[in-house]
């Protein structure tokens, strides 16, 4: 059943307390990286959903379940990430923690950009698009801003150019 509504909004912008920039410096090592790409992203949708999205690896920063169908396979997917908002739509960064590749579900979106994002507190039916231009740059400047990690991403990433994914909310 889809569900219907809105992620809640998180501002990029927010000045960041002590404690979620602590974790955002912790995010940014490798070890705490790796764990979070490779641990964090199969055990949070558990976490979340059976909490309401008040357990998970990340603590308190932002997240969202991110539920996308696969490319070649058809089946539903969900994926936890980190988000914020920019008016009514949600932005997703598909950094990898790095990896010179795209993450999997950058490759669902793309090719089934109907998606569902769910965090604490609301979640509905969006679209996904690739930012492109003058939008991505103003989108990764609010990205790196709100959390620094992003642009050691790029820099692991090397050739890679990170993409930053648009959700706009759809009506039902």
């Amino acid at each position: 059943m889809r569900s219907v509504g809105r992620v809640t909004p998180f501002d990029p912008r927010t000045p960041k307390g002590p404690w979620l920039g602590t974790l955002s410096w912790a995010a940014r090592q490798p070890p705490v990286t790796w764990f979070l790409v490779n641990v964090g992203n199969k055990i949070d949708p558990y976490l979340m959903r059976a909490t309401g999205g008040r357990v998970k690896s990340t603590l308190s920063a932002p997240t969202v379940l991110l539920t996308h169908t696969g490319a070649k396979s058809g089946s539903k997917r969900t994926t936890p990430l980190a988000y914020f908002t920019d008016g009514e739509d949600v932005i997703l960064i598909a950094s990898r923690g790095g990896h010179r590749n795209h993450p999997a579900w950058y490759h669902n979106v793309t090719a089934n950009p109907e998606v569902e994002l769910w965090t604490k507190g609301g979640g509905g039916v969006y679209r996904a698009r690739e930012a492109h231009g003058a939008e991505r740059q103003r989108l990764w400047d609010l990205a790196t801003g709100f959390y620094p990690g992003f642009a050691s991403y790029q820099e692991r990433a090397g050739e890679r150019r990170i993409p930053v994914i648009v959700c706009s909310p759809q009506d039902t």
